[in-house]
């Protein structure tokens, strides 16, 4: 009697239970490209928009820049539209689970780049110089301008502190991959533009660039 009565109860509980969340599906895109800087990077990316940087500096000397690069690990958080047409990408290819390199492209060797995917729906992973499926080249071109957004937080921040007098060009260069759509979802580096906008010992025209970056504007002032 006692043991059927706790296996009424135990039945009772697990249907009054709440059901347990869904599993949240993730894209993870790596980097590599040895005699660049960073020389490796991931991204993560989950379907809510939250997601996570980091990446590795090249093994080589610093730049000629004098901004020496730096392992960066950063949380980032990724919008629609451009969420929803990762998800959509990944899902219209198998989830990654293809073989997307392009034989015999004759491509030259722009970095090493791995997608794959997790979630209920099903999982994968390829990777590939230059993919067969353009959609993925776009993709991998999405991400890298994310990357590169993120790394030029960095580089602001270190300038800022030591070298303000470089703000400018390199406020200047962000804007221009703006427009080129090498740099995307700048609102993960609003805290590094808002500093530079509201430091009165940069110069005006630094600050006005930043402040163009934050209003959603790469024009030139």
């Amino acid at each position: 009697m006692m043991l059927a009565a706790l296996a009424a109860f135990a039945l009772a509980l697990a249907q009054t239970a709440p059901p347990s969340p869904p599993q949240s599906a993730q894209i993870t895109f790596s980097f590599e490209h040895p005699q660049l800087d960073p020389a490796n990077y991931t991204l993560l990316i989950r379907q809510d928009g939250s997601g996570h940087y980091q990446s590795t500096p090249g093994p080589g000397p610093n730049s000629t820049d004098g901004i020496a690069g730096a392992p960066l690990a950063r949380d980032i958080e990724i919008r629609d539209p451009l969420l929803s047409a990762f998800f959509q990408t990944a899902r219209s290819h198998s989830f990654f689970a293809i073989a997307c390199e392009a034989p015999n492209s004759h491509v030259a060797f722009t970095g090493k780049k791995t997608l794959s995917y997790s979630g209920p729906e099903g999982h994968g992973e390829c990777t590939f110089n230059w993919s067969r499926e353009q959609p993925l080249n776009q993709l991998a071109d999405d991400l890298m301008a994310i990357a590169y957004t993120i790394d030029e937080g960095r580089r602001l921040a270190t300038e800022h502190v030591h070298s303000r007098l470089s703000l400018d060009a390199e406020l200047e260069a962000l804007q221009e991959a703006v427009k080129d759509r090498r740099a995307l979802e700048l609102e993960n580096i609003s805290p590094e533009l808002e500093a530079i906008a509201n430091d009165d010992a940069v110069m005006n025209r630094a600050r006005n660039r930043a402040r163009a970056l934050l209003n959603g504007s790469a024009s030139k002032h």
